[in-house]
């Protein structure tokens, strides 16, 4: 055991953890006032049921012995954690505890991200409901596919099978734009379509009620990422570093190409569209991380982040209401940095492969496609029918009048915002304000 790694990896853990509530303020702050507890709550309630899920089954599942050809671990060899608990169970050089809390935040983050797409208008237990079918059926297996790699003994022969995508296929995913971002995108738009539009989108404005808050979040994420890109080389050295790198100037350089968009189409650069560059490039360099160089970093973040500002506006063209953007943002970044590894990888970063823009041919793009595709085609698939179940059993979607009156209450009981005004002096008279009940400060909002 490395004590320095160990630590690494630990902190990390937290870092991405706290990515969590830092999309639940990102997303909080992008919905109306009336919404925006039941936002903070999804992601709350992500926590909650994963971290259950992942001790009990989770972690087995996707790092358990291979029972499928590549396609799943088994469930129960790793149940409670049993057997994983005692000194000499190493992960490489860290304790495999410390893999076990690494590996649980990945997750908890990606039932997260869905949430954002069905903002405004889903109720509450439904939600935890599918977080938890969606876990087991869905995300388990697909980390198994991305995550899970041979073990080899010491004369390279493999002993201990991992999943499909990281070894009979090969594609590269350095730390989840296939596993958690392609695969959050591709659930994030069944769920749109399962739950339908909102009341009077796309007709009225629906516009982010806190851009602070919004900030305030992405800087959160982007604070995090380092933990979730450069954590993933499960060890304090070179490709950690270079991860962490990369991280940065990507998302710089997305910043940077979501603004220009912005300049261009719209005549200015916006704070919500800075805070989406941020997202973009996070999650487009997080598959990269290992496989390209700074200067390849930088062309995928800008790449990606204009591909992204493009593709958000496609919804009113489509017609399916993603309310936050979780389709444009993390299923067009996530395809975008998974497919440019095939172009920009090089020999000279830790993964060392060349991509075709390194004289590596299209053979490594015609893998990151195929490793994209499945993820994509097997999430929505999955997605769509655990959706339609639990519309056509329990309710998935509030009822009309909740929607219109705020979700907050219906949902929770409570609202966000409570602006005390105290009558004339002497009186000892308050008055409690929601903002769902103030006109004046309905028309103040953005």
């Amino acid at each position: 055991m490395n004590s320095g790694d160990t630590a690494w990896v630990l902190i990390s853990a937290a870092l991405v953890l706290l990515m969590t509530p830092g999309l639940a303020f990102f997303y909080g702050g992008m919905v109306r006032a009336k919404s925006v507890l039941n936002m903070l709550m999804m992601s709350l309630g992500s926590i909650a049921v994963v971290g259950v899920l992942w001790v009990l089954i989770g972690y087995s599942t996707v790092f358990g012995t291979d029972v499928g050809g590549g396609l799943l671990g088994k469930p129960f060899e790793f149940f409670g954690l049993e057997g994983l608990l005692g000194a000499d169970s190493l992960f490489g050089t860290i304790p495999t505890t410390a893999f076990v809390a690494f590996q649980a935040m990945f997750a908890i983050i990606t039932v997260a991200l869905i949430s954002g797409a069905v903002a405004d208008r889903t109720r509450f237990g439904p939600w935890l409901l599918f977080a938890a079918v969606w876990s087991i059926v869905v995300y388990f297996p697909v980390a198994h596919w991305v995550f899970d790699f041979d073990g080899k003994d010491a004369a390279g022969n493999v002993v201990d099978p991992g999943g499909w995508i990281a070894n009979t296929l090969g594609a590269l995913d350095f730390a989840g734009g296939t596993a958690v971002h392609i695969n959050a995108g591709a659930a994030a738009l069944a769920l749109a379509l399962v739950l339908g539009k909102r009341k009077g989108w796309p007709k009225e404005p629906m516009k982010p009620h806190n851009l602070p808050l919004v900030v305030l979040g992405a800087g959160l994420l982007w604070f995090g990422w380092f933990g979730f890109n450069a954590g993933s080389a499960v060890a304090a050295n070179g490709t950690a570093g270079v991860a962490f790198i990369n991280t940065l100037v990507a998302t710089a350089a997305a910043t940077l190409g979501w603004l220009v968009v912005e300049r261009i189409r719209d005549g200015h650069a916006t704070t919500l569209g800075a805070a989406s560059g941020i997202v973009a490039g996070l999650v487009a360099i997080t598959p990269a991380a290992n496989s390209v160089t700074p200067l390849g970093s930088i062309a995928v973040g800008f790449i990606a982040a204009v591909l992204c500002a493009l593709a958000v506006p496609l919804k009113y063209k489509l017609g399916y209401d993603d309310s936050l953007d979780v389709v444009g943002v993390h299923l067009v970044g996530g395809l975008a940095g998974t497919l440019l590894i095939g172009l920009f990888a090089s020999k000279s970063a830790p993964a060392g492969i060349d991509g075709l823009f390194y004289g590596g041919g299209f053979d490594q793009l015609g893998k990151q496609a195929l490793g994209a595709g499945a993820v994509l085609a097997y999430s929505f698939v999955l997605s769509l029918l655990i959706g339609l179940a639990i519309k056509y059993t329990v309710g998935f979607r509030v009822s009309a009048e909740a929607e219109v009156t705020g979700i907050d209450e219906s949902e929770h009981a409570e609202s966000a915002y409570e602006l005390v005004s105290f009558g004339g002096r002497g009186s000892g008279r308050a008055a409690s304000v929601t903002t769902q009940s103030s006109p004046a400060l309905e028309e103040s909002k953005p």
